[in-house]
């Protein structure tokens, strides 16, 4: 049987999924990561929160490992991420040695309260941004 965090994952994650993903990467100052799919080869694109710094772009993955666009950035870590409606190209890279809850702390509230309640598994993520 499926433990607790689990279970919670897989509610959250089909949550997003079919629901909260498709309506908030219509809002055009949602920031969004594309992705290639790992099987696919086609572009993945995943609302998500974090904060550019610089040249460089910091994210927590509430899922870590098991999030599907970690999967992708595993597989190959170029990446684009759309800012303010325009898009830049990355190199994604992840830390799993980082604080994460540190991290969130330096990000916007509203995307790290939400990360640190349905999180089970974080994964901080780091973009250079190339252009």
């Amino acid at each position: 049987m499926a433990d607790l965090s689990t279970i919670k994952r897989r509610i959250v994650m089909q949550f997003q999924r079919h629901v909260a993903n498709p309506l908030t990467a219509r809002l055009s100052g949602q920031t969004l990561l594309e992705t290639t799919g790992r099987v696919s080869g086609q572009p993945r694109v995943t609302p998500i929160g974090g904060r550019k710094t610089g040249t460089e772009f910091w994210l927590v993955s509430e899922f870590g490992e098991k999030s599907n666009y970690i999967r992708n950035i595993r597989a190959n870590n170029a990446v684009r991420l759309r800012l303010h409606g325009r898009w830049h190209t990355g190199t994604a890279t992840l830390l799993p040695d980082d604080d994460t809850r540190a991290r969130l702390s330096q990000l916007p509230g509203m995307n790290s309260t939400a990360v640190r309640a349905v999180g089970t598994d974080l994964l901080t993520v780091r973009i250079d941004l190339t252009d």
